[in-house]
């Protein structure tokens, strides 16, 4: 990794770090209630704030998803900006395949629903998959090059280059390429806002 991607990476790790911090005490929750209601356990938790750690996309959906905000607040400075624009450089990288794969994350907005816009690399034999999301959360992707399988409760669905897909993410999926050839695709995330308990699967409002 170059010392750039290293600053980058120990960014997102801070950023990270201290918006959970501070979620969490907003809401005077414990470790061990955010750990019951994420389903992260309280020592990757406190790894977190301590910023002794990055954490993978499918822990910082749980996190999020917990509090009922979008990752991208977890990775923003707490003010509020009216228009943002963002180099794709400096998008950060929240999935990286073992072939070169990855998975930017390049906005997000929390109002009236959760909502997500990423940009997905595949390189051949790469595989992704994905746990439940909170009930009611929805996926589309658009494939711009290759072809993708895109597995949602253990059915495969081929989708090529120029088609897009919609599906109920709110049940086990996940993407990979079983070409010899890149693919990439840009995909949207759409959740019901409010706090999501995963001991009772079930959602409150969120606290401001």
């Amino acid at each position: 990794m170059t010392e750039a991607g290293a600053d980058r990476v120990g960014a997102v790790t801070a950023a990270v770090a201290r918006q959970v911090r501070d979620l969490r005490a907003a809401r005077g929750w414990s470790f061990e209630e955010l750990a019951g209601r994420s389903g992260v356990s309280k020592g990757m938790l406190v790894q977190i704030e301590g910023a002794r750690t990055n954490p993978s996309v499918g822990t910082l959906c749980r996190v999020a998803d917990a509090f009922g905000v979008n990752i991208a607040q977890l990775l923003e400075p707490a003010e509020e900006q009216a228009v943002k624009i963002t180099p794709a450089a400096q998008a950060p990288v929240l999935w990286q395949g073992e072939h070169g794969g990855t998975a930017r994350l390049l906005s997000g907005l929390g109002e009236p629903d959760l909502v997500e816009l990423w940009d997905w690399q595949l390189a051949p034999g790469e595989d992704h998959r994905s746990a439940d999301h909170p009930r009611g959360t929805r996926e589309v992707l658009h494939v711009l090059t290759g072809t993708v399988v895109v597995r949602v409760d253990g059915q495969d669905h081929g989708v090529r280059a120029g088609e897009t897909i919609e599906f109920h993410a709110d049940r086990e999926h996940g993407y990979r390429n079983d070409t010899t050839e890149p693919a990439r695709l840009m995909m949207v995330t759409v959740t019901p806002s409010g706090e999501w308990d995963r001991r009772t699967r079930s959602r409150r409002p969120r606290q401001d």
